[in-house]
């Protein structure tokens, strides 16, 4: 069987039962007094709730992240893979609990039933090495221990840690949580310290400064084709600021427009946005991209997070061109920055704001390297 054919449940709710019916029995029969977490975090749709049916083509199914102290890994971790292995059964609320192997031509696990051991996707790790193959930083630079004094990652590490990998880590679900060591991790890094999100937040209103007098130039010459594609790109980042203040790490691009559309403001944005994306003369695009500048400007002036700032459309400069003129935002949360080392800094932000390729995004631990 390639292909299980029950009612679907969300991702999440699936793995909560895989654990609380099938997996947690075994351990308290096999391993009782075992200190450990489970949970489901890390990559996979289900994991910012954006899973549906069209998931369980793929590496979705009854999956679970167990984490033990870094001894008890090396200890057990090989014999509890095999003792579910062993010992699961073949499927729960109808969905196997058995993934076909991948091969180097696919590599993609796909849910089938067996008669003979389980394939399971259930991973074992500690809460330091998992972290450091997230991110590239561990709990020792997290900080997990209460009382320890640990300040958390670096603003160069901060800077470094892409938005679509700590969502992974910070969403999904923990199920038990014995060591309290990945909860507490989960928290640190829940959001980013004040300052530096005050200086993010600058840094994507300057983003949007660079570019909104394009939409007019270009249509000035005759290339709407150039006018449209800057309009999109000016969208992207209105939507990525609205999902900065609404402190939310932004996914990468098959599920931003889902993340966002999860915003109270969305309500009133996704109708001017989506009009200035399929516009298909300068006159309404420009129109429709003041008028969710306006929505932005206002949102950030309700924060409270700086000054107050005029959110109205206005000329540029000379150029019959409506803008916000978005660097005024910046610079008025620029103001509310006291650390130096953040005041220091040029307005590029973090990697995801000067970067958008996908597999350089992944391949968190070589980003340092490359921006030194």
């Amino acid at each position: 069987m390639t292909a299980p054919d029950p009612e679907f449940l969300p991702g999440l709710e699936l793995s909560r039962i895989f654990y609380t019916e099938a997996v947690r029995p075994i351990l308290d029969r096999e391993h009782p007094g075992l200190a450990y977490a489970a949970a489901r975090v890390g990559t996979g749709s289900e994991v910012l709730g954006f899973d549906s049916p069209r998931s369980a083509d793929h590496e979705w199914g009854p999956r679970l992240d167990l984490f033990l102290p870094a001894d008890a890994v090396a200890a057990h971790g090989a014999g509890l893979r095999r003792l579910l292995s062993e010992q699961l059964p073949k499927q729960v609320r109808g969905w196997p609990t058995h993934f076909r192997p991948g091969t180097p031509e696919d590599p993609v696990g796909v849910m089938e039933l067996t008669d003979g051991p389980v394939n399971h996707r259930v991973s074992v790790s500690d809460v330091d090495g998992w972290l450091g193959s997230q991110l590239g930083v561990g709990v020792g630079v997290v900080g997990v221990g209460v009382g320890t004094g640990a300040l958390g990652p670096t603003t160069a590490e901060w800077l470094a840690l892409p938005q679509q990998k700590l969502a992974e880590v910070t969403g999904g679900a923990v199920f038990h949580d014995g060591p309290g060591t990945l909860t507490a991790a989960r928290r640190q890094l829940a959001w980013y310290p004040d300052e530096l999100w005050r200086y993010l937040l600058a840094c994507q209103w300057q983003r949007v400064s660079q570019e909104e007098a394009f939409v007019g130039r270009c249509a000035e010459v005759g290339d709407e084709l150039g006018s449209a594609v800057v309009a999109g790109r000016l969208v992207r980042d209105l939507m990525r600021l609205c999902l900065l203040l609404g402190r939310r790490y932004a996914p990468y691009g098959k599920w931003l427009g889902s993340a966002f559309g999860q915003l109270p403001v969305a309500e009133r944005l996704l109708p001017v946005l989506q009009g200035a994306v399929t516009a298909a003369e300068y006159a309404s695009r420009e129109r429709h991209l003041c008028d969710a500048y306006e929505i932005v400007g206002a949102l950030q002036n309700r924060t409270g997070l700086a000054e107050p700032v005029d959110p109205t459309r206005r000329a540029y400069h000379s150029r019959p061109f409506q803008v916000l003129h978005a660097e005024r935002f910046a610079q008025a949360l620029v103001r509310t920055i006291t650390d130096p080392e953040l005041r220091a800094l040029p307005l590029t932000g973090s990697v995801d704001q000067w970067a958008d390729n996908t597999d350089f995004l992944v391949r968190h631990r070589e980003i340092p390297a490359q921006g030194n």
